[in-house]
């Protein structure tokens, strides 16, 4: 077959720029071959070589005492002590998802477990981060419910539970839903795998299912906004097999159990094309492949199909060649390919011959750790006004308002589809703050989140990437857990416009003053730009997940109030209402700041909530929606009513950072304020939970009748 020939316009649609393509040019003296050109195009796009981000994300805390592996990884790996370590990454799969929403979801869930069980990692928790448009937008309805059954179908056939997540409605998200996807694992400490190829004429083995074409070109397809040539991208959309990947995980484990492994990378964007060079890089070596030996189950797939091919289920690994047999055993006993495809090489080259001829033979450092990087130019997002009016509201009103809101509404029509319960290890039910997972045949549990507020980073990028890892600081905190680390998940529009890349700027700025602050280092992450349609960006979204350990499940704070529980909010409320969930959903306005983050404050709280959790019954933060939506939030899961003191709309919707609602019984509440003097917090008494109602000031309603409201509000929109 007759290669393409090289062209401006066949460069533009690799997503190069006429100045990258020099610089291809320069560095190896020639025009590249079709071949080639693709392979330049996969590993110098955005979505794998962060050209864009680089910078920024180089100044991110990723180092503690509790850190075994840092970014860079498949995923991150954090001690937790007994010889034992916690695998976890959050990723994007935002492009694949609007395209095709189930598949794009589902192969987006089992891309993140690969990348955790890549590493030795036996998956045992799962969260996602769901952003769409407004709910009477023409797409919404479709790409929830394909985006909803594809994480379920995927995550529930392969058997891990879903504990967790987020989901959120805006018009900025008509163009491009998010889907990011969090898995965790464990794995004995001293059992880690890593990528870093290592000696000379070692096997390169191909593991897993057959390649095929889909998926062909879906990271440069990641790497750039859409238009309304979308429907045209279809085709860049993996097709996952949930059955097929639970098989590779097997058979994965059972093969580092032999021995075998040197090095092992997860086949994900870009496909054999980055697990390859990134495995030669890592360990500065080069590779040389034989494509005609790649299992295929389509005919006549040429060598430029199969290096860029995104097909699902598959490995790459550097294998000990003493024992190939023990290996290849393993994977025919599960059913699975096991081909060697080449071999590790002395010089820097990365070689690619298909049936004896040469399809590419490039300089393997040059495709990845040499590949551009931009200081792109920004712009500071300018100061908020503050409000100019507090505006005043029923208090059941409001709280009502929230609850018909499908971004405040119950999950559960969500979180039903997901199984939480496989494995038999899930403490606790998504929906109910974080999510608690005990660590088998431990005392110890481990607990997860995610969180952002995408409407507090665009009015101040700074304070909203604080208070991202604040609240999940807060949410780990709330279950008695100890934070230890996070993952990021960087959402923001193109960033060669400056305001897009001064949001990202400063959103790493406040992420990066948090975790410092709040010991939680980046640990992982993705970086997916270029969320725009027709030059409309999404809201800036930088998603953080988030894992605490808890020493012994028993003293997890995860019971309900009861009636007769006196209730106590800890920290300092001011009456925020600016970028605040009543404003927007009552009001219909987005003016205001967004509300400054105290991270001494933060911390200061989170010691009080661990270090006094035998007199806590219940606890939660308070984040959106304020005091009302928390009280309300905690009556219906204990189903007991909850009177409040106060009717005053900035004291109950009001969004001051740093605070946390608790549930405890009277002579617990006497304690905890002596200790919280004693601690120099603040804590005060703001009501008490009984009866059947919810009351606020002079305003009440029956809690069965605000529960009916909010368990219909998503069913009556999606189901």
């Amino acid at each position: 077959m007759q290669e393409p020939q090289i062209t401006a316009d066949l460069i533009a649609a690799h997503g190069l720029k006429p100045d990258e393509y020099d610089r291809i040019l320069e560095i190896i003296g020639r025009a590249p071959t079709f071949t080639e050109l693709g392979i330049f195009s996969a590993m110098w796009n955005e979505h794998c070589s962060y050209k864009s981000s680089k910078k920024w994300l180089r100044t991110l805390p990723t180092e503690g005492p509790q850190v075994i592996c840092g970014p860079g990884e498949n995923a991150g790996v954090v001690d937790i002590g007994d010889g034992q370590a916690v695998i976890f990454k959050m990723e994007s799969h935002n492009h694949p998802s609007y395209i095709e929403p189930y598949q794009g979801a589902a192969t987006g869930v089992g891309g993140i477990l690969r990348d955790v069980f890549t590493m030795g990692a036996r998956p045992i928790a799962a969260m996602n981060s769901l952003s769409f448009g407004e709910v009477n937008h023409p797409k919404t309805r479709q790409l929830v419910n394909g985006v909803v059954e594809g994480v379920g179908g995927y995550g529930n056939c392969f058997g891990v539970p879903t504990v967790g997540g987020e989901l959120r409605f805006d018009p900025a998200y008509n163009g491009n839903c998010l889907v990011n996807a969090f898995a965790a694992g464990l794995a004995d400490a001293d059992k880690i795998f890593y990528s870093a190829a290592s000696g000379l004429g070692m096997p390169v083995v191909y593991l897993g299912a057959k390649t095929g074409r889909d998926g062909v070109g879906g990271a440069t397809m990641a790497s750039a906004e859409f238009d309304e040539t979308i429907e045209e991208k279809r085709p860049t959309v993996q097709v996952g097999d949930p059955f097929t990947e639970k098989r590779l995980m097997e058979a994965t484990l059972e093969l580092m159990a032999t021995g075998a492994v040197i090095s092992i990378q997860d086949m994900g964007a870009a496909g054999l094309t980055c697990s390859a060079v990134e495995m030669g890089d890592k360990g500065g070596l080069g590779v040389r492949l034989d494509l005609e030996r790649v299992p295929v189950r389509e005919e006549n797939m040429t060598a430029y199909e199969m290096m860029l091919s995104e097909s699902q289920e598959r490995m790459l690994m550097v294998l000990k060649p003493e024992l190939e047999a023990e290996a290849k055993a393993v994977f025919d006993k599960w059913d699975l390919d096991f081909a060697i495809v080449g071999e590790t090489i002395a010089e820097d080259r990365f070689l690619i011959m298909h049936n004896g001829v040469v399809k590419a033979d490039l300089p393997l450092s040059k495709l990845a750790s040499t590949a551009p990087e931009y200081d792109r130019p920004w712009v500071e997002t300018p100061a908020a006004e503050p409000l100019s009016d507090v505006p005043e509201i029923d208090p059941i009103d409001g709280l009502k308002a929230l609850l018909a809101s499908p971004n405040y509404a119950a999950r559960n029509w969500v979180f039903e589809q997901y199984d939480s319960q496989v494995m038999a290890d899930t403490m606790r039910i998504p929906g109910a703050g974080a999510g608690i997972i005990r660590v088998h045949g431990t005392q110890k549990a481990l607990a997860f989140t995610s969180d952002v507020t995408p409407r507090y980073v665009v009015a101040n990028p700074v304070e909203g990437g604080k208070q991202a890892v604040a609240e999940a600081y807060r949410n780990l905190s709330a279950v008695g857990a100890k934070p230890l680390a996070t993952t990021d998940n960087m959402n923001f529009g193109n960033p060669e416009k400056p305001e897009i890349m001064g949001q990202f700027v400063g959103a790493i700025k406040g992420i990066g003053a948090a975790v410092a602050a709040l010991d939680m280092p980046i640990v992982s992450g993705n970086v997916s730009l270029y969320n725009e349609t027709d030059g409309e960006p999404i809201l800036p979204t930088p998603t953080i997940g988030a894992v605490g350990l808890i020493e012994n499940a028993d003293e997890a704070i995860a019971d309900c109030a009861r009636d007769g529980h006196v209730a106590l909010v800890l920290g300092t409320t001011e009456g925020h209402l600016g970028r605040s969930a009543l404003l927007a959903e009552v009001f219909n306005r987005t003016d205001g700041d967004a509300p400054h983050v105290d991270l001494e404050a933060e911390k200061a709280a989170g010691d009080f909530i661990r270090d006094n959790r035998d007199w806590i019954k219940a606890c939660t933060d308070l984040s959106d929606g304020g005091l009302a939506l928390a009280a309300y939030e905690m009556a219906e899961q204990g189903d007991v009513g909850v009177v409040l003191d106060m009717a005053d709309t900035p004291t109950l919707f009001g969004e001051d950072q740093g605070r946390y609602l608790i549930a405890c019984n009277f002579d617990q509440a006497e304690a905890l304020m002596v200790a919280a003097n004693r601690a120099g917090v603040t804590l005060t008494s703001v009501g008490r939970f009984t009866g059947t109602d919810v009351v606020m000031g002079g305003s009440r309603a029956a809690l069965d009748e605000l529960r009916d409201l909010s368990y219909a509000t998503l069913p009556a929109l999606f189901a």
